[in-house]
């Protein structure tokens, strides 16, 4: 079975996407097999021996430009010698013992009538026995124009029971509409992998895509990238750039200064904060308040979409409690110090106002910097000698930016969601300079994600807190991973204007019989998108949103059906 030569085979495990997970749900690993691609130095697999076993290395997906598939013909003899492989009564084939093997799965090139894309086999198992087989064929046709073409639920129904000889036969459905979709940003040729969607599951289904009911269960699946100068949190995911810049220029040793934005320097900057109005500040319920921002009122929230975005955008601008040290950093961060000495000659500037006692300016408490600890000591007019050389003054302008942006993460989660039970985790002093600045992109990831959804689909805290806590234990856990889908039960209410007034991308229908291992099940599906990726380029290339004659009720649709039957040996 596995000396083919024509035919090279990977092993799927639970870890890896299953490229046919949309019409088997099993949930151990598969054996997937398909033409072999053969290189230019030749074949390896035409080198191996019958008799040799295969190194579990070489069963691994191998990166290429696409799967190739074998002819539906070469697939069934495929499946016909797997299926001898577990038959106990194939005694003359001289197996000493039934080894089980994994489901297999054969990608096919549909050169069948019937437009077969994949054929399946799965062993149906007593214990450690195996009595029998199941297999499985799947087949596609598309894309087609509008749904005029698509089968009755009623047909599918009569079709399952005589084919299984059922008498009673369940229904279940599943939609996927889709609520953010990542697109190409404006000017760029660079794609957001950004993705929102939701799938809602039913039972009993009444006809062929109708639109779940409200007591449906559903499930938000969320994937966000981070830097989308559309965001309404763009300003902060550039503060927070600049903030990685210098923990990698620590980290390393060379740190990538940006251009001059202005003709203004940090310096000149540096030196009208220290002198002017900026550093007179006055104290208010324990926190410190500049003249201008105690001015400006905050906008009320109301109930439109307008009204959201605009509050989303309010509630992250600066905050107004900003120490000494985070305005310092707001001052040198705004007009990007653009080298290492301008930055030198910003730090030396203060820390000879501090030891003059030309300022006394105020700091929060608990900060560890070491601009804080300066500015700590000169209040009792001692100040200990600090050299502003190699990589101190990036060390000293890192952590004010740390201070500042943990804190306003930790205002954001805490004082707008009202999440209490915020973990110390991803504001730990306690880890290196570099993991703190790590676990501070983690927060900015989590924020774009609860202002999305705050945004598109108007969370309430009873879906951000649930939401928010999914996030952060997934975090505690794991490294940042922006490509991870994230998943929250939602009530069908929440995106009911979407199933509403949205095409689904993926609608489906399981019609089922008969219980446990004799269970028996037909899936009917359409799709505006290629629910087979090795379908042919030729089938591929019109977009799911194509219309015809200008007419914008025209979609195009893929349709698919997946069948099984078994077959018993004893």
């Amino acid at each position: 079975f596995f000396s083919q030569s024509d035919v090279e085979i990977c092993l799927i495990d639970g870890h890896c996407k299953s490229p046919i997970e949309r019409f088997w749900n099993g949930n151990e690993n598969i054996f997937i097999l398909q033409k072999a691609r053969h290189n230019e130095e030749g074949d390896s697999t035409e080198d191996s021996k019958p008799d040799e076993a295969l190194d579990a290395s070489e069963l691994l997906p191998v990166e290429s430009s696409g799967a190739v598939a074998l002819s539906v013909r070469r697939a069934k003899q495929l499946i016909s010698l797997y299926t001898l492989a577990h038959n106990p009564h194939m005694t003359h084939l001289d197996i000493s013992e039934v080894v089980v093997l994994p489901p297999l799965w054969i990608r096919c090139d549909a050169s069948d009538p019937q437009h077969t894309y994949w054929l399946g086999a799965e062993p149906l198992k007593a214990g450690n026995k195996v009595t029998g087989i199941n297999f499985y064929m799947v087949t596609c046709v598309g894309p087609t124009v509008g749904k005029t073409k698509f089968t009755n639920l009623e047909e599918l129904k009569m079709a399952h029971k005589m084919k299984h000889h059922s008498s009673v036969v369940m229904t279940k459905g599943f939609a996927q509409y889709e609520l953010l979709r990542g697109a190409a940003v404006e000017d760029t040729l660079v794609e957001s992998d950004s993705n929102i969607h939701v799938d809602i599951t039913w039972n009993t289904v009444e006809k062929i895509l109708e639109t779940p009911s409200l007591i449906s269960a559903a499930t938000l699946n969320i994937t966000l990238e981070s830097g989308d100068p559309r965001s309404p949190v763009y300003q902060l995911y550039r503060e927070l750039q600049f903030l990685l810049a210098l923990a990698e220029g620590l980290k390393t040793g060379v740190t990538e200064w940006p251009e001059p934005l202005e003709s203004e320097s940090a310096l000149e900057l540096v030196q009208q904060f220290l002198t002017g109005d900026c550093c007179l500040l006055h104290w208010e319920r324990g926190c410190c308040i500049s003249q201008k921002e105690k001015q400006m009122p905050h906008p009320i929230l109301q109930c439109d979409t307008a009204a959201v975005d605009s509050f989303i955008k309010s509630i992250l601008s600066e905050r107004g409690d900003l120490d000494f040290a985070e305005q310092l950093w707001g001052k040198m961060r705004s007009k990007c110090v653009s080298s290492y000495q301008e930055l030198v000659e910003c730090f030396t500037l203060v820390i000879r106002s501090l030891d003059r006692g030309e300022i006394q300016p105020w700091i929060h408490q608990g900060s560890s910097s070491l601009l804080s600890s300066l500015i700590q000591q000169s209040f009792h007019g001692k100040m200990e000698p600090v050299s502003l050389s190699g990589t101190t003054p990036i060390q000293m302008l890192l952590e004010i930016g740390l201070d500042k942006m943990k804190k306003d993460y930790v205002g954001f989660f805490i004082g707008k969601l009202g999440c209490l039970l915020f973990q110390d985790y991803f504001i730990s002093t306690s880890v290196d300079l570099q993991e703190q600045a790590h676990r501070v992109q983690k927060l900015h990831h989590m924020l774009e994600i609860m202002v999305n959804c705050t945004v598109m689909l108007q969370f309430k805290h009873e879906n951000l807190f649930p939401l928010t806590q999914i996030c952060m234990k997934y975090y505690m856990e794991n490294p940042l991973n922006e490509k991870h889908v994230f998943q929250l039960p939602i009530r069908p209410a929440l995106v009911k204007k979407f199933c509403q007034n949205d095409h689904p991308e993926i609608w489906k229908v399981d019609i089922s019989s008969g219980h446990g291992p004799k269970e028996v099940k037909t899936t009917w599906q359409v799709s505006t998108n290629p629910p087979v990726e090795h379908m042919t380029s030729s089938s591929t290339g019109l977009l799911s949103d194509s219309t015809v004659n200008g007419s914008s009720e025209e979609r195009l649709y893929f349709t698919a059906m997946a069948q099984c039957s078994q077959v018993h040996f004893t």
